[in-house]
């Protein structure tokens, strides 16, 4: 029999404002077992974590780590009884070496003196042990994000942890990175180690994973091995129905051009061209992604599009104007809806209710004025129905977005920008960290909108499968620019696409052809 490092028992946890977000969850970990976490979004799991690594406390359960109960108060009480987490967004200080931060916190005391080298050596010696083949003097803003999950680990693993919380670790990876990921987490497997392992994608939960717990609704619906097991059935355990994440779409019939951005470069505060003479258009009635390994420029040319950063020079018209000095607003009046990638900085007020922030672009919408005031009866039907056809789970229009799941959150932010009368959809990463239903839901939105309303847009995902699935149009980007697109995207493996996004291949631009 396996020995038990971890048993979360009876675990409750109710929120001052009434919501229980966990009832009566058990779960536990073996030695030598990679054990997946699954669950839609406000299912609890993010809860659950938060309590294991000392982040919140709850009312009702038990943890045992080696068999004896312990009570875990904060981070770095959870660190010193062998609790490690990777979360989903890195926490690193990019300005420092990977040294400096894993080391960050491990200091020698008042009076001692840092010894680079011996800080140096013992994290080259941890990377050799772990097999993780990290360089200790690089400087984080360099590296990749792969190689920076690989320093997140390896702090983890340096601190002493035997129990590893991973937080949806492939989120932003590629295949190839994800490969090596999962070779990695083997073998910290096969040394005994236990990893709880949080994902969305069924498909690498079967490929890794020993064991399943899932949540719904804060309550453990379901169990067992994973060799058991299948995704339909882990699906119906997630969301009670089946989800088959297939989008049938008719071919694309794209229209007047709509996004026009010529010669766009973008040099940044310390010098460095983010973006190298980018060029494309994007038409009514398709759907244009461009997909790349995270920090080669897709971030930057979505906010720059969006009016949040200002380019160096080059030329950007969205439905025949130049969006050269305006403002964001202005620029959203020219037809422009935004799905940000940081959704909690960028696209809602968390103190605010639903109804505020699905009204905030309204209020100046003569279809909600009564004269010069505003016609709030007519504004909150326009709400609720919102809430109604996007699926928006919560006890009504007046509750704190904060208080909402990830997943509901996003549904919040799709609601208020598809029905803005926008015709150019931004989407940059609209399913990170989002659960199997809404994700499903969001594609099948972005390409409804595009096909029946004649809408334009650009999808920026990390999420391979699904930018292989939503687009009609596919665009690589590397190192500032594309290096790639592709027309036929039945043809196209992950493989092939991720060999594009590393740089290992490219195409001439004959090979590219019109990228308008």
């Amino acid at each position: 029999m396996p020995k038990e490092l971890l048993r979360m028992e009876g675990i409750t946890k109710v929120y001052p404002n009434g919501f229980m977000a966990n009832k009566d969850v058990t779960l536990s970990v073996n030695e030598g077992e990679i054990h997946a976490l699954i669950g839609e979004n406000g299912a609890g799991k993010t809860t659950l974590m938060k309590i294991l690594f000392g982040h919140e406390n709850c009312q009702e359960g038990k943890i045992y780590i080696d068999g004896a109960e312990t009570k875990i108060a904060n981070p770095l009480d959870a660190i010193a009884k062998g609790v490690g987490m990777v979360h989903q967004h890195f926490m690193l200080v990019p300005n420092l070496t990977v040294t400096d931060n894993i080391m960050l916190g491990m200091e020698p005391g008042p009076g001692q003196i840092y010894d680079t080298k011996k800080a140096t050596q013992m994290v080259q010696e941890a990377a050799d042990k772990y097999q993780l083949g990290v360089d200790p003097n690089s400087l984080i803003r360099d590296l990749s994000v792969g190689y920076k999950q690989k320093v997140e680990l390896l702090k983890a693993l340096i601190r002493g942890a035997r129990v590893l919380i991973l937080d949806e670790p492939t989120a932003v990876l590629t295949p190839q990175e994800t490969r090596e990921l999962f070779v990695q987490l083997k073998l910290l497997r096969e040394q005994g180690y236990g990893i709880i392992f949080i994902s969305h994608k069924l498909e690498e939960v079967m490929e890794l994973c020993d064991r399943c717990t899932v949540l719904r609704h804060g309550r453990v619906t379901g169990h067992g091995e994973i060799k058991d097991l299948n995704p339909a059935l882990l699906s119906r355990m997630m969301v009670e129905r089946d989800v088959v994440l297939e989008i049938e779409k008719e071919k694309s019939q794209p229209k007047d051009t709509i996004l026009h951005v010529e010669k766009l470069n973008y040099v940044n505060d310390i010098g460095k061209r983010v973006l190298n003479d980018v060029t494309f258009g994007i038409r009514a009635g398709e759907v244009v992604g461009i997909a790349g390994v995270e920090g080669n420029g897709q971030t930057e040319l979505s906010e720059i599009i969006s009016g949040l950063l200002h380019r160096t020079d080059g030329k950007i018209q969205l439905n025949g104007t130049e969006t050269e000095g305006k403002t964001i607003k202005q620029i959203r009046d020219l037809g422009l809806a935004h799905i940000s990638e940081d959704r909690m900085k960028y696209g809602i007020a968390p103190n605010l209710s639903i109804r505020d922030n699905i009204a905030s672009i309204y209020l100046e919408n003569q279809k909600f004025k009564k004269g010069l005031f505003l016609n709030t009866r007519e504004l909150n039907k326009f709400v609720d129905q919102c809430i109604e056809e996007f699926e928006i789970a919560c006890t009504g229009s007046s509750s704190s977005v904060k208080f909402l799941s990830g997943g509901n959150i996003q549904k919040v932010i799709i609601a208020r920008e598809f029905c803005s009368g926008a015709n150019f959809i931004l989407a940059n990463q609209p399913t990170r960290g989002i659960d199997i239903g809404t994700t499903d839901l969001i594609r099948r939105l972005l390409v409804r909108y595009t096909r029946e309303k004649g809408y334009g847009s650009l999808l920026i995902s990390s999420d391979l499968n699904e930018i292989m699935e939503v687009s009609d149009r596919l665009l690589v980007m590397h190192k500032g620019k594309f290096v790639a697109q592709f027309t036929d995207l039945k043809k196209l493996t992950t493989d092939e696409l991720g060999e594009y996004m590393l740089g290992v291949k490219t195409m001439t631009k004959e090979e590219m052809g019109d990228l308008f």
